[in-house]
């Protein structure tokens, strides 16, 4: 059996319908802090049982009987460190034969702000005495393409990212790769770069011009004044910090690599931000 964390967020709920689709049911454990949410899988025959990376009693429960687990990494940050570890070593104890992790892009040399949580998780792993995968995602195209809002009322974008490239995919794309290295034991057991196709910001704001029938500029500013914009609009500063680290690893170009290796896994070319955009209700700013 293959267990799941985190089927109720984005990712996790995406590798569960795709496992769907190649493997019966009854082999999947899909898992949540609240299962009662996941009752349309439970009702199509897979095993729905509860995990909190807080309460260690739930994730011995939850592995009983599993040979596989995919990690998806905790959305706490400053607390994943000792979630994923408790999920790590219960799945030793529990005797599991194989364990994926999603990281981030290239963790070992990133100074995005997300990266430290992930290099430590891939140091338990490193130690751990199971088969271990490092499933290094790069950016999400949906961090962007679902927070429009701001730029659609404000008439455009502003950011400190310059030229720097975003290699980012779509969730469905990376919960693909999960699924082929769940899947396929010769798989199994490396570091996995995973990138898209890559786009400037300033490629973002032409494609969503596009998209919106209007023109929505993107204006690149000095970090110091990308601080003092996001400060200026009330945005906590822990979250504008993040923001501005973010972009700053963007003009360093961390967040840029070659999708080579995400399209080999899932055997296909990785979906493009227009494709994603051609999908994405645009929200309306007036409301």
């Amino acid at each position: 059996m293959i267990l799941v964390t985190a089927a109720t967020g984005h990712l996790g709920r995406l590798v569960v319908d795709q496992l769907r689709a190649r493997i019966e049911p009854s082999r999947i454990v899909a898992t949540a802090r609240r299962p009662e949410a996941l009752a349309d899988l439970a009702a199509a025959g897979v095993h729905v049982r509860e995990l909190d990376y807080d309460r260690p009693a739930t994730i011995a429960a939850a592995l009983e009987g599993v040979d596989q687990v995919l990690l998806v990494s905790g959305s706490e940050i400053g607390r994943r460190v000792p979630q994923h570890r408790a999920v790590i070593d219960a799945a030793v104890a529990a005797g599991v034969t194989h364990l994926a992790y999603t990281s981030v892009l290239r963790a070992d040399t990133s100074t995005a702000p997300v990266a430290p949580e992930h290099v430590a998780t891939e140091q338990l792993l490193a130690a751990a005495p199971i088969t271990t995968t490092r499933l290094r995602n790069g950016w999400y195209i949906e961090n962007y393409t679902e927070r429009l809002e701001p730029a659609l009322a404000n008439g455009g974008f502003v950011g400190a990212a310059g030229t720097g490239r975003i290699a980012a995919a779509s969730r469905a794309d990376y919960a693909a790769a999960a699924v082929a290295v769940l899947l396929d034991g010769a798989r199994r057991g490396g570091t996995y770069e995973l990138a898209g196709e890559a786009f400037t910001m300033a490629d973002l704001a032409a494609a969503v011009s596009i998209a919106a029938g209007r023109t929505l500029p993107y204006a690149d500013v000095p970090a110091e004044q990308l601080t003092a914009i996001l400060s200026g609009v009330g945005l906590p500063a822990e979250l504008v910090g993040f923001l501005v680290a973010v972009d700053v690893a963007i003009a360093a170009g961390e967040l840029d690599a070659p999708s080579d290796t995400l399209r080999d896994l899932i055997g296909r070319a990785p979906t493009t931000l227009a494709e994603v955009l051609r999908t994405t209700p645009l929200p309306d700013p007036a409301r």
